[in-house]
């Protein structure tokens, strides 16, 4: 039965691929049918080409089975990430650790000053010529936390944010 079933498939699919070069509506007719097959959706993302090299050194070293494994468990780790940071309430401690470029240190100004409610302590460090480092020791509400973390990730001139829950 799982013969007939796959042939049955490959020759719809065939045909599909056919239409595909003529008709809009036959394209979209075929993604719900590989989707309904495969259970789940086909995404398309476009990546500057450092960082697919850089997936690519970490699927051959890690293992993973193609890109897509890669891009799934990166985003398991950031859905993890983002419930953990949802998940903040009451008063808490923390770290966050920034990375950026030693040009690109207003968005770090910006948010120091923004949340000087929660920061304990600030500490910058240049660790290279190009590459600066910044600490923050928090104390406050979970929520502000969480929310200073997400904002520092939403900065496009910001390469790393570390969120470490003391």
């Amino acid at each position: 039965m799982t013969v007939r079933f796959t042939d049955y498939f490959m020759k719809i699919a065939a045909l599909l691929i056919s239409l595909l070069r003529f008709d809009k509506k036959a394209t979209k007719v075929f993604i719900r049918i590989n989707n309904r097959i495969l259970g789940m959706p086909i995404v398309s993302l476009s990546l500057p080409d450092q960082m697919v090299e850089a997936m690519d050194r970490i699927q051959e070293s890690v293992g993973f089975s193609g890109r897509s494994e890669l891009v799934r468990a990166a985003i398991r780790l950031l859905l993890e990430d983002t419930k953990a940071k949802d998940g903040l309430s009451g008063m808490a401690n923390a770290v966050i650790v920034v990375g950026h470029a030693r040009d690109d240190e207003e968005p770090v100004t910006r948010l120091k000053h923004k949340y000087e409610a929660i920061v304990r302590t600030h500490v910058h460090v240049k660790v290279s010529h190009e590459d600066c480092v910044e600490v923050f020791v928090l104390a406050g509400e979970g929520k502000d936390i969480a929310s200073m973390t997400k904002e520092f990730e939403k900065e496009r001139k910001i390469r790393s944010v570390k969120l470490l829950q003391v």
